[in-house]
């Protein structure tokens, strides 16, 4: 055999794996998208891009891209930001930095499913933790007065602290003002403990040498070193977190499916959870398809600008 191919003999199963498992099913739901075919029927329709106009036309998939992208712009500046956060509160600490990790990524290393119901329960709005600690609240006048503003001189009544007070608190999942953001904290709660992992190994490829360079030039105060060492080396390492926050962020599903099924009024019918509804309860395989299209299109364009940023070259000029 010549060596000038030996190598395809070891490419070559990785190339067919890549056709059989990403290239065939992208190009199968690509086709799907532009037919009405349900599965079981003998037959379909051409409908060209009919799908694709539906996504973009009609109010309830436009609430599905308002819903996904609103909470994209919720949980991940948030979960970056409290990763990033964690990481440099563990790595400055001298005791007790092991505990925090655990703490912190246990609820990456939860079944979002199985929290999905002691969130179900401690977001009830008859019996459930979280109003009864807003309610006891009001009851105190330390802890109404802080809340509802009273302390600074504003009108208890105006706050949302002290109008709840008055009438009810929210229902949170069963309220359409609040589900989306109620979703999203949950997954801020889940999602910045991963980041926070990404940043801890961010940090240690940082040379030691460049703080004490630092402080030798006077940037003596912590956020100065920040800013003139951590914040330039840690580049490809945001990148990164904010890319891979991105996409987790638009494949939700779980949490939507367990806890609001996309209600109330499809406040929380995000992309992931169209394409189930759409392609599996409804039976509507083109639709489905045409979302999945769409969900592709996004995650490769986060995937480009990763790649752009990552390859730029950062030059240091004395």
């Amino acid at each position: 055999m010549s060596k000038s191919r030996a190598h395809y003999w070891f490419i070559g199963p990785a190339v067919a794996l890549m056709i059989l498992l990403l290239i065939m099913p992208i190009f199968v739901a690509a086709t799907l998208s532009m037919t009405d075919y349900s599965l079981g029927n003998s037959g379909f329709n051409w409908v060209g891009i009919e799908n694709y106009e539906k996504l973009f036309s009609r109010r309830s998939y436009q609430k599905m891209f308002s819903a996904s992208l609103t909470y994209v712009l919720l949980v991940v500046p948030i979960s970056v930001a409290l990763g990033l956060g964690s990481a440099l509160l563990i790595s400055s600490l001298r005791i007790g930095g092991e505990m925090y990790k655990a703490v912190f990524f246990l609820p990456v290393m939860a079944t979002l499913l199985a929290m999905a119901i002691v969130w179900e329960f401690a977001l009830n709005p008859i019996v459930g933790v979280v109003n009864d600690v807003l309610r006891s609240g009001c009851d105190k006048s330390l802890i109404y007065g802080l809340l509802s503003g009273s302390w600074l001189g504003y009108e208890p009544t105006t706050s949302w602290y002290g109008a709840a007070c008055i009438k009810k608190f929210p229902l949170w999942l069963g309220d359409k003002q609040y589900a989306l953001g109620t979703i999203a904290f949950i997954g801020i709660w889940q999602g910045f403990g991963f980041n926070m992992v990404l940043y801890l190994a961010g940090l240690t490829s940082v040379p030691r040498e460049l703080y004490h360079a630092a402080h030798m030039d006077g940037a003596d105060s912590a956020w100065e070193r920040f800013k003139l060492v951590t914040w330039p080396m840690l580049g490809p390492t945001n990148v990164f977190v904010i890319t891979i926050s991105s996409i987790r962020s638009f494949q939700v599903f779980d949490t939507v499916e367990a806890l609001t099924g996309g209600g109330p009024s499809k406040s929380t019918y995000v992309m992931v959870y169209a394409m189930f509804e759409k392609g599996v309860k409804q039976n509507l395989l083109g639709i489905g398809s045409a979302i999945t299209i769409v969900f592709l299109a996004f995650v490769l364009i986060l995937t480009l600008v990763q790649v752009y940023f990552v390859n730029r070259k950062v030059h240091y000029y004395s």
